[in-house]
């Protein structure tokens, strides 16, 4: 009867261990990111993927939800590098989702990022047609974005998440 006794402890002892815990992570939520590695609208092309990173732990009901250093993928859906008579650099990246680490998907809301150079169009022109013909070859500044760069996301609807 002890044996039968303990192996129901036992059992009982190793479900509520295995057991998950569920919490709902409401829509409005910020989530803080960080752009990993520095990138630059001449280096990637539309349709590429932008690595970010969660900057902080997203706790919620005193669990953490999303923890800190989750990656987040962001979309390229624009990118023009500066160039001649002064145009400006464009890089344009959407950020939609975030995959936890035990793949549960979360819904991302108000995470693009747009950055722009500087324009010199005016510049350019005004030294093509007063001084010289090599000033159409002025560019513009480039459209970059540095390593750490933060950004904000909010979460775009109530999602269950599933914490082990």
């Amino acid at each position: 009867m002890k044996k039968v006794f303990m192996i129901l402890v036992l059992c009982l002892m190793s479900v509520a261990t295995f057991a998950q815990k569920e919490v709902t992570v409401k829509a409005g939520t910020l989530v803080p990111l960080q752009i990993v590695n520095p990138t630059k609208a001449a280096d990637v092309s539309v349709g590429q993927k932008v690595a970010f990173r969660v900057s902080r732990d997203i706790n919620v009901d005193g669990v953490t939800a999303i923890p800190y250093g989750t990656i987040v993928n962001g979309s390229v859906y624009e990118a023009k590098k500066s160039s001649w008579w002064g145009t400006k650099g464009r890089l344009g990246i959407k950020i939609s989702e975030l995959i936890t680490p035990n793949g549960e998907m979360i819904p991302l809301t108000n995470g693009d990022v747009y950055v722009t150079g500087e324009n010199r169009t005016t510049l350019s022109v005004l030294l093509f047609c007063f001084v010289t013909v090599p000033a159409c070859f002025i560019c513009g500044s480039k459209a970059e974005i540095p390593a750490g760069y933060e950004i904000q996301a909010n979460v775009a609807a109530n999602t269950l998440v599933k914490i082990d």
